[in-house]
């Protein structure tokens, strides 16, 4: 029998905590956090599928941790928090989260979200190799060239990537980026991709990779 999929949770309303664990527990082990000083030695050890960060927590808060678990994991992030503020959406993206969706929440589309996030994770950890001119993206979400530079991309970068280099030389539309990204125009949200591929094109151009190009109103070409 295979093993649940497992969430990690680290808000601190106990409440969002209770009714969270009562809904996902059913499809996922779902594990929480015990000490707020010490969020990011628990997530290492339970080395979760997928994590759930609030922003605001005891001591220092969600964007904070989402920094330091970026260093070591590239484990989907999802931010849930109180705020609908653009700016602290676009901030939890930058600094490394996958998606952001705002208290209060509908968990029919939060739970949508997840499986989408971890049915695409298995996908990408299945796959072959991707190859662009003298760059690699591997399984774990790095872009290596050839020189030895490499770059971390967080797995919805990473899937983006892919996605170019499978179709390089071809337009990418935005429609068909969220489709494969989110897999259901129910539960996309087109500023996550805006600030997925600021991000991106960020990361590649640190390495030498300035190949990713806007199609002004059509979406996008690795040339």
């Amino acid at each position: 029998m295979m093993s649940q999929p497992s969430l990690f949770i680290i808000e601190d309303d106990a409440t969002i905590v209770s009714l969270l664990k009562k809904a996902l527990s059913e499809r996922y082990t779902v594990t929480t956090v015990k000490n707020y000083r010490d969020i990011l030695r628990e997530v290492v050890e339970a080395q979760p599928d997928l994590i759930l960060m609030d922003i605001t927590l005891p001591y220092f808060n969600g964007f904070y941790w989402t920094t330091e678990i970026r260093q070591q994991m590239t484990t989907p992030i999802i931010f849930i928090s109180s705020s609908d503020d653009e700016m602290n959406m676009v901030m939890a993206l930058d600094m490394g989260a996958d998606d952001y969706i705002a208290k209060p929440f509908n968990l029919a589309v939060l739970e949508a979200k997840i499986s989408a996030f971890l049915r695409r994770s298995q996908q990408f950890n299945q796959a072959k190799r991707f190859l662009y001119q003298d760059y690699e993206l591997t399984r774990d979400g790095l872009v290596r060239k050839a020189d030895g530079q490499e770059v971390a991309l967080s797995p919805t970068e990473s899937k983006i990537f892919q996605l170019l280099i499978e179709n390089q030389g071809q337009v990418v539309t935005k429609e068909d980026l969220l489709n494969r990204l989110w897999e259901s125009e129910n539960f996309i949200d087109h500023n996550t991709l805006s600030v997925n591929m600021t991000r991106l094109r960020k990361k590649l151009s640190s390495i030498g990779c300035v190949a990713i190009h806007t199609i002004r109103g059509v979406g996008y070409s690795l040339i």
